[in-house]
């Protein structure tokens, strides 16, 4: 085994601008009587503080930040949870939640950053790789099994971790993997200041293995302008990426081997 990558999924396996993003910028528009509803930007900056990595919380955080701007405590709101949480899936997955085979929502227009050819050449080139998502189970094995064509991936998701930057979910994968990984490089692919920071505790709880952080230009980002993309780019190096790319497919064998290699 030459390297193990885990991978995130939202933003580096699939283009979640016009579903989750959407879903969260609803759910917000919504809750706030039509008075606010956040662009993509707002959301970036709202990621970037490293702690808001479930869609659901982000969604309230950013509910409770508008009704605070117009002079009412959080304590003062009848804000349910279960409500956001329901709308949000309603938008997101359509009206039969339960069904993926039935979803009608968001989900079933997220446009695929990669193929199942991708994932062979991996594996072609002795590199393990799994998952860590904090997308729900359902959703992260919609993508994977149904629309990629994965059989069994390795996964841990929302369900079957502390979200990140804990990086429990993380040593699961890594764990699933390979039993014994301390002279394997391990590199963990992701889009946010969270999926970075994942890899900063990683390396301070386990700094016997060797954690490269990939960052990784989500499709939102690198159809923006130069400075949007380098002030992104620069966000995720801060945080401790040890590079950025401006999508997945630019990972390749040989840019793992380098980036290894450079590391070492």
């Amino acid at each position: 085994m030459q390297a193990i990558a885990v991978f995130d999924i939202d933003g580096v396996i699939r283009d979640v601008g016009g579903s989750y993003r959407r879903a969260l910028a609803d759910t917000v528009e919504h809750f706030t009587q039509g008075a606010c509803r956040p662009t993509p930007q707002d959301i970036d900056t709202l990621k970037a503080e490293g702690i808001w990595n479930n869609d659901w919380e982000g969604s309230q955080e950013l509910i409770y930040r508008y009704f605070e701007g117009q002079g009412q405590g959080r304590s003062q709101l009848d804000l349910r949870y279960g409500a956001i949480v329901d709308f949000f899936q309603r938008r997101y997955r359509g009206p039969n939640l339960e069904q993926p085979s039935q979803w009608t929502g968001y989900i079933s227009q997220e446009p695929v950053l990669v193929t199942s050819d991708y994932f062979e050449q991996l594996s072609q080139h002795h590199i393990a790789w799994g998952f860590f998502s904090g997308a729900t189970r359902g959703s992260a094995t919609y993508i994977l099994e149904q629309r990629l064509g994965l059989k069994h991936p390795r996964l841990v998701a929302m369900e079957d971790a502390p979200g990140k930057p804990n990086p429990t979910g993380l040593f699961a994968v890594v764990k699933s993997l390979s039993s014994d990984s301390t002279q394997t490089p391990i590199l963990y692919i992701g889009d946010t200041v969270a999926d970075m920071q994942t890899i900063q505790k990683a390396q301070q709880q386990s700094p016997e293995f060797q954690w490269l952080a990939v960052g990784i230009l989500p499709p939102h980002v690198s159809a923006s302008d130069t400075a949007y993309i380098s002030s992104y780019a620069r966000s995720l190096t801060d945080a401790g990426a040890h590079v950025v790319l401006p999508a997945v497919t630019a990972l390749t064998p040989d840019c793992i081997q380098q980036l290894i290699s450079q590391a070492a």
